[in-house]
């Protein structure tokens, strides 16, 4: 196919990327223990963890995990935000075989349920504060292991004893659980030492990550490590401006506020600068923006991932000014849309400009991006990656002519396996010649620059995690006196976009309080109603399908 982007592309980038310099994560994360052994790679809470610090770690989680008895292949649950765990669990489940499976730490109970059985997860990594979450779904779940931490368990001395005292016993935020048989995870660090290298290879699967499914049904992206790798060095590639203009002298490091658990933060933040010997700064809560910028003002920063709300929520508080951001050389806006206000605002407080990208959970995550080092706003996600093309196409998998509309569909070395024991959905998903079908209808230029325009899914974008009406359409319909409902997007200053859910009600007494009392039980915070309005009915098209469009419109 024809590739007009490249002709657009910034000096020093090439094409294709080339042979990968490794066929596995683990491989990956070995040669950087060994190129930057003395060098911080994360800090959290003012401590630092240097590379050879969480290889020894690492290396004793996964001698640990394999005298439990796991397999190379096994599925190990991380449930947990940006603490140092993280990482060292990470990489020993990827040094001892197994495959990570991603796991948001605000999961209902239900939600929870349904991934750690969907993926066979035999173990699971938790923090201590969402462990009576696990507590009432584990039994309805195939997990044996169970290992559970505190906020506070790696960092040095006193200081970790006293996070995790205040957490506990002063803001109350660890609730009363029993999980009969778990271990504690320094417990787990100590009871193994080494660990038996496992072979695994390029096309062997390395991470589960769960994306929503327009059934409503959450599913397994199944990335390889050659995906996970692939998208590393294109990442990389297409940085390496904005890298090299880091002084010599100085590591660079970025700012992690986005999630590890998403695959954002994972590809783009953590396994990105530890490829490059780079240094992730942790930040476990990025909604609480006062301590986020606490910890910008004590730290020198180069590069800063992030979703629109983030950057938004930052430029606006009066503290940002107080931040030194002269060091800042990259700000890269993904996960959802980049609004031009947003970009305006961070750009006058930040002097730098964001630079948008576009990805799936289904592609590692990146797909395409801006140059890097792009000074204004442009409005469009860019162009394809290295090794990467992108069609736009027509429902029947023809290309459309240049600047009309069509499905954004993708394919490269980056795009997943497939979808995980889903073969049916994993074919709808592909073209017959290996596009990945996005669900996303965007345009092309005749310089092959791409915008979004619309979502030929009906998904619900909020602050960069996707929210399939479908699921919380099950959720409200299973309410007793709930007879039908829909949920739209609807437009919202903080979040980009907010569910609102229209309900139709079989019993009268049913209110708007109700409703929510009920999702806020069964659904992700992100995922629940902000607005509620009942109808007589829906509308409906001749075989009667919601009309959803109908609702937003």
């Amino acid at each position: 196919m024809q590739r007009p982007w490249l002709a657009h592309y910034p000096d020093g980038v090439p094409h294709e990327i080339g042979p990968l310099p490794h066929d596995t994560l683990s491989e990956l994360l070995e040669a950087a223990f060994r190129a930057h052994a003395g060098a911080a790679a994360f800090r959290f809470m003012g401590a630092a963890m240097t590379y050879a610090e969480l290889d020894r770690a690492s290396a004793r989680f996964a001698g640990y995990l394999q005298s439990i008895g796991l397999q190379a292949g096994d599925r190990v649950a991380l449930m947990m935000p940006n603490v140092f765990q993280y990482p060292v669990a990470l990489a020993g489940i990827l040094r001892a075989g197994m495959v990570v499976v991603n796991t948001n730490p605000l999961y209902t109970p239900r939600e929870l349920a349904h991934q750690l059985t969907d993926s066979g997860a035999r173990a699971i990594v938790i923090l201590e504060n969402m462990a009576a979450t696990l507590e009432q779904c584990r039994a309805d779940t195939p997990v044996e292991h169970v290992v559970v931490t505190g906020v506070g368990d790696m960092l040095p001395g006193l200081k970790g004893h006293l996070v995790n005292f205040v957490l506990r016993h002063v803001k109350k935020a660890v609730p009363r659980y029993s999980l009969p048989g778990a271990v504690r995870w320094n417990t787990a660090l100590k009871r193994a030492t080494g660990f038996r290298p496992a072979p695994r290879g390029a096309e062997d699967p390395a991470v589960l990550q769960y994306t929503g499914g327009t059934t409503g049904v959450a599913k397994g992206a199944v990335l390889t490590n050659r995906n996970i790798v692939a998208n590393v060095v294109q990442s990389q590639l297409w940085h390496q401006p904005a890298l090299d203009a880091v002084p010599e002298n100085e590591q660079s490091v970025t700012v992690c506020a986005l999630p590890l658990y998403h695959i954002f933060g994972f590809t783009v933040n953590m396994m990105l600068a530890l490829h490059t010997g780079g240094c992730n700064i942790l930040i476990p809560n990025p909604r609480d923006i006062p301590a986020l910028l606490k910890e910008l003002k004590a730290n020198r920063f180069h590069l800063f991932p992030a979703v629109n709300t983030l950057f938004g929520a930052i430029a606006r508080h009066e503290g940002a000014r107080e931040v030194d951001w002269s060091h800042l050389r990259l700000s890269v806006g993904g996960g959802m849309a980049v609004q031009k206000a947003t970009a305006d605002l961070w750009k006058s407080v930040t002097g730098c400009a964001i630079c948008e990208g576009y990805g799936l959970s289904e592609t590692s995550p990146v797909a395409s991006a801006n140059p890097v080092l792009s000074r204004e706003y442009s409005g469009t996600i860019g162009l394809p990656l290295p090794s990467t093309e992108i069609a736009i196409l027509d429902d029947d998998g023809a290309p459309v002519p240049v600047g009309e509309r069509g499905e954004v569909c993708i394919r490269g070395p980056q795009v997943m396996q497939g979808y995980w024991q889903r073969p049916e959905e994993t074919a709808r998903a592909f073209t017959a010649d290996g596009f990945f079908r996005s669900g996303d209808i965007g345009v092309m230029d005749d310089g092959g620059w791409v915008r979004i325009v619309d979502r030929k899914k009906d998904m619900i974008n909020v602050s960069g995690f996707n929210v399939y009406p479908n699921e919380v359409e099950d959720v409200a319909t299973r309410m007793p006196g709930v007879t039908e409902a829909a949920a739209v997007g609807v437009p919202d200053e903080t979040s980009g976009e907010a569910v609102k859910l229209f309900v139709v009600r079989g019993d009268p007494g049913v209110d708007e309080a109700a409703v929510k009392a009920w999702c806020r039980e069964n659904l992700t915070g992100y995922k629940r109603p902000r607005d509620v309005e009942f109808r007589d009915e829906l509308p409906k098209t001749g075989v009667g399908k919601v009309l959803r469009r109908a609702l937003r419109d």
